[in-house]
């Protein structure tokens, strides 16, 4: 005999999260993390564990890198672009929104003196970030404006980014 299994839609994953952390708040709390290191031999490569994926970061040649892969602050774009389509995705289910199609794109302007220590004056991360998305669907103009905002407000990473946060580093040193 066999047993038929299905996977919850997206809707019924969102509702049973919702009830579930209505219910006990403090379940709520997670730590994600990653785990990486340097290649050895190379300039700029970087392993990365997260949970069950691996995957690989590094420069481009013009800084220094083999370009094994994207970028940190590629990586960077990606998380809050990846994150932003996902979280369209679970508050549409949220709100019944129907959406056939999106796409996110993310740049930001970085000026490098910063990195290299070239002018102090000039910070060493984004001086802007900017997103362009693009939603297709049956729903008005409207529904989707509302969506947008639903997502301006809970995107984890967005959060993250213009809220900020304190970044706390340990370091041992191995002799």
């Amino acid at each position: 005999m066999s047993i038929a299994t299905t996977t919850p839609t997206l809707a019924q994953t969102v509702e049973g999260f919702t009830t579930a952390l209505t219910a006990s708040p403090g379940a709520g709390t997670i730590t994600p993390s990653v785990t990486t290191q340097h290649v050895p031999g190379s300039a700029t490569t970087v392993t990365v564990q997260a949970g069950p994926h691996h995957f690989t970061i590094d420069e481009p040649e013009t800084l220094g890198g083999a370009n094994a892969g994207a970028n940190p602050v590629e990586h960077l774009l990606a998380s809050l672009a990846t994150c932003q389509v996902i979280t369209y995705q679970v508050w549409a289910a949220k709100l019944g929104i129907a959406i056939d199609t999106i796409e996110v794109d993310a740049k930001g302007d970085l000026d490098v003196r910063g990195f290299f220590g070239v002018d102090d004056s000039v910070p060493a991360g984004f001086s802007s970030i900017s997103t362009a998305v693009r939603i297709s669907g049956p729903e008005s103009d409207d529904r989707y404006a509302a969506l947008s905002a639903a997502v301006d407000s809970h995107c984890p990473v967005g959060d993250t980014l213009t809220r900020g946060i304190a970044i706390t580093t340990n370091i041992s040193i191995n002799n």
